[in-house]
């Protein structure tokens, strides 16, 4: 041993006497300076190892002693309990610390702490352990940290006597947090010990639901939000390579399958729902926070065992009967969108899960052969949901760098939006181009309001040929895009809300489409004698003339002028065209109307 090294077990060997001494005599004042100094000599030292000091060997032997002299000293015989007692509210946070150092620092850090739990009250350990990882100190707030005081919960938890639900309730949000923090900037490596002590926190709740018998449904239920929150985090850190992490996705979804949690279930979140609400009785919003990621740890779960190589025989015959349920019910199916949106949403989870959620809801759409027989519900609930799901596979279309994974979730999402009632349709899709700030996006979503035009004129057109007025109102009325309403769309992008024209070159495609649309609303209902959206009203056709195309046409004239490469101009001038043939539209139109 070397003279620093003797030097800091000397002062370790006084610091741990001053302990025994002085809560041996009972003095707490006493008691309590003692400890704090001898935490502060650990600070010391362990700050030393993670300062980058030019004798890291010399640095990372003394920690190694310094750990090893205490664990002695904690295992010995004659050790007072008082004493442990005392060391344990202190000493846990202190030593992991030490866990950044070196292997062999780690493994005695983790073994003192688990010392602490052998010997010392669980419900004392539980309270500690978490005060431990609300407040790491600077410089220490990653993985190695964590990771012994997080396996020593989970063997705490196994040794709780009375009122584990509580306890466990109170000791999860702390290891939710911990395992968000670190994993949302993953070190792969470093990592996967912490992700194995998470599953170990798992195995002992399954272990107390065991002994328990299923008498507490509560902690069966903050068992199941537990594997379902830490899917979706452990998801967020796979990286590229999925298929090494199936042996790890399959073991949390027999933890689920144990709670009694089906695929059907889980992708519909019937069962997380009501977990959810189980655990939630009375305010305790601020709680459920730390459950953020549920919903989407039970799409996750259902897509794993789905996308897995190694899942058994009866597990692909289920995954095959909740597409088959999913195909032939609209409900349960919109509830799944709800579910999968969480995905598609994600900016964590890697694009090989999220490929393969495009992938899952594709097969179902694709193979529903006929809408659902209207039932007596209220449709309009499932709007929000939907249309939120709609917005959440907009960015898989946007954001993909694949262009065939663009086209299939496209694909999707005009599939998903068809399995809406006309009714409902045209205000999701109004919605989404309102709430859309992509030029792209707002193209994309005025190209599909001119197919749903297109497609529903031709049904309507021949009642319309029969110049039988009353018929015309009932035809009328069964309408869901060729109405007044549709102008907005196009008035949004030419004319937008916030006043001026709008801003070129950024919104070129959104005003190409736009236009577009326009032209067409106004040929169809002139050539078919049509006047469904009152594109053709006198004022109507002014109102746009003076306050859609004109300023538009300066603007456009405005920005070529100012093109000095003549490059922005060529990019515009497929704009251009389409504008004077607007123009010279309204204006015949004009020219016919009284």
């Amino acid at each position: 041993m070397s003279a620093p090294e003797n030097i800091d077990s000397l002062r370790l060997q006084q610091a741990l006497a001053s302990c025994s001494q002085s809560i041996a005599n009972g003095d707490f004042k006493q008691s309590q300076e003692s400890i704090s100094e001898l935490v502060h000599f650990l600070d010391s030292v362990s700050d030393f190892i993670s300062s980058g000091t030019n004798d890291e060997e010399g640095a990372e032997n003394s920690a190694f002693e310094v750990l090893s002299e205490i664990y002695h000293y904690l295992i010995s015989p004659s050790l007072d309990q008082a004493i442990t007692d005392a060391l344990a509210f202190e000493l846990p946070k202190a030593v992991a610390k030490f866990a950044c150092g070196s292997t062999r620092c780690f493994e005695n850090a983790e073994r003192i702490i688990n010392h602490f739990v052998e010997v010392c009250s669980p419900r004392d350990m539980v309270s500690i352990l978490c005060e431990a990882m609300t407040s790491p100190s600077d410089g220490f707030n990653n993985s190695f940290y964590f990771t012994p005081l997080l396996g020593a919960l989970a063997k705490v938890f196994e040794v709780l006597k009375r009122r584990p639900f509580e306890q466990v309730k109170a000791a999860l949000p702390v290891v939710l947090k911990v395992l968000e923090v670190i994993l949302s900037d993953p070190e792969e490596d470093e990592d996967m010990d912490l992700i194995n002590k998470a599953i170990l926190i798992a195995n002992s709740l399954n272990t107390i639901c065991i002994k328990l018998d299923h008498k507490d449904e509560k902690l069966f239920a903050l068992f199941g939000l537990y594997v379902l929150q830490i899917t979706a985090l452990i998801s967020n850190s796979v990286g590229s390579e999925t298929s090494r992490w199936s042996p790890i996705m399959l073991q949390l979804s027999h933890f689920l399958h144990y709670c009694g949690f089906t695929y059907l279930d889980l992708i519909t979140g019937h069962e997380v729902g009501m977990a959810v609400d189980l655990i939630s009785q009375g305010d305790e919003d601020d709680y459920m926070r730390c459950f953020s990621y549920v919903n989407c740890g039970a799409a996750i779960t259902v897509l794993w065992r789905d996308l897995s190589n190694e899942a058994s025989k009866e597990d692909l015959e289920a995954a095959v009967k909740v597409k088959v349920k999913l195909c032939s019910n609209r409900i349960e199916r919109w509830e799944a969108v709800g579910i999968l949106k969480h995905v598609y949403a994600s900016s964590n989870l890697p694009w090989a899960l999220k490929r393969h959620a495009i992938d899952f809801l594709f097969c179902i759409m694709e193979a529903i052969d006929s809408q659902d027989p209207d039932e007596p519900l209220d449709y309009s609930v499932y709007m929000p949901s939907l249309y939120a799901a709609l917005q959440a596979i907009q960015k898989v279309i946007v954001y993909a760098s694949d262009p065939l994974l663009r086209k299939k979730a496209f694909d999707t999402f005009k599939m998903v939006l068809a399995d809406v009632p006309a009714s409902l349709r045209f205000d999701i899709l109004m919605a989404l181009i309102k709430n859309s700030d992509l030029s792209s996006m707002i193209a994309i979503l005025l190209g599909c309001v001119k197919e749903e035009m297109y497609k529903e004129y031709p049904k309507k057109i021949s009642g319309q040929n029969r110049d039988a007025k009353e018929e015309n109102k009932a035809v009328q009325s069964t309408l869901s895009f060729w109405t007044v309403s549709v102008l907005d769309c196009v008035e949004f992008v030419l004319k937008p809300p916030k006043g001026g024209p709008p801003s070129l070159p950024e919104f070129t495609d959104a005003v190409l489409s736009a236009l577009n649309l326009y032209r067409f609303i106004l040929i169809t209902e002139s050539s078919g004698k049509t006047n469904y959206t009152e594109v053709l009203l006198k004022n109507k056709l002014q109102k746009v003339y003076r306050e859609w195309l004109e300023p538009l046409r300066s603007l456009v004239s405005g920005v070529s002028a100012g093109d000095n490469d003549g490059q922005l101009a060529i990019a515009l001038n497929p704009l251009e065209f389409v504008l004077y043939r607007c123009i010279e539209l309204v204006e015949e139109n004009l020219k016919h109307t009284t």
